[in-house]
């Protein structure tokens, strides 16, 4: 029929006052063409009461059709808009978590960074307080020198290297170490030793007083007593030896030792 067939393919159609008022205009149009009419004449020969509902029936099937076309075009639509939002959303939803993750993880590496240079700066810190040397006594000079000879050594050369210094000076630790000895040393005097993290050790001798006592820590540059001429002594001074061992014997160069760890004489 012509007024029957529809256009193919799939499109969104006008709105649904257009599509009535264009069903309206087609229906008017085949009537006055006679198209109606000669279709519906078989009809209206037939049985002229019943006739007169059938043209208004096909229009309103036309338009009934027409708007539920147009209601599920407009469901359609509706829906693809809602989902479209919803999409839009959930990317939103996850762009932001990936977001809040990279920053949480940026932070993350931030402070493992700072804590890892931390530690190192303390691990360095430890190191140089522990390779930390100095001189025994702030100022002084080295007055006999390590072997040097005479009868006032039962060895008969000079263990250690002794230090000009007036009775009542501070003498200090030369470095980091543990506390052996302190005490009366025979023909040292009062006299202190100490272990070094290294595992050598350094004695102190002629001293008038003790400020430390075994097992006590010590620092580079702490004070360890007051120098003196106590025991077979001449006069005040310090003697001061390293050695490789706590005992009497095991002494080495104590110059030597000193500008090793870079202490300057």
């Amino acid at each position: 029929m012509a007024f029957g067939s529809r256009a193919a393919g799939k499109h969104r159609g006008s709105s649904r006052l257009s599509r009535k008022t264009a069903g309206y205009a087609g229906i008017a149009a085949l009537a006055t063409t006679g198209v109606v009419g000669s279709l519906a004449a078989p009809a209206f020969a037939a049985d002229n009461s019943n006739n007169h509902s059938a043209p208004d029936n096909a229009l309103g099937a036309v338009v009934v059709s027409e708007d539920l076309a147009g209601d599920i075009e407009d469901q359609a639509a509706s829906q693809q808009r809602a989902a479209e939002h919803a999409a839009a959303k959930a990317q939103a939803e996850a762009d932001a978590k990936q977001r809040a993750a990279e920053a949480k993880r940026l932070a993350e590496a931030k402070a493992k960074a700072e804590r890892e240079a931390a530690e190192r700066a303390a691990r360095e810190e430890e190191r140089k307080r522990l390779n930390t040397f100095v001189s025994p006594l702030d100022g002084s000079y080295v007055s006999t020198q390590y072997k040097a000879g005479g009868g006032m050594w039962s060895s008969g050369s000079h263990t250690g290297i002794d230090f000009h210094a007036a009775s009542g000076s501070t003498v200090r630790a030369v470095g980091v170490g543990v506390v052996v000895e302190a005490g009366w040393g025979g023909a040292y005097g009062n006299n202190v030793v100490i272990k070094h993290n290294d595992g050598t050790y350094t004695q102190y001798g002629h001293l008038s007083s003790l400020s430390v006592s075994v097992g006590q820590q010590v620092a580079p540059g702490q004070q360890i007593g007051l120098s003196g001429s106590t025991g077979n002594s001449s006069g005040p001074h310090l003697h001061f030896e390293a050695r490789t061992g706590a005992d009497y014997g095991s002494d080495i160069d104590p110059i030597a030792y000193l500008r090793s760890h870079g202490v300057s004489l």
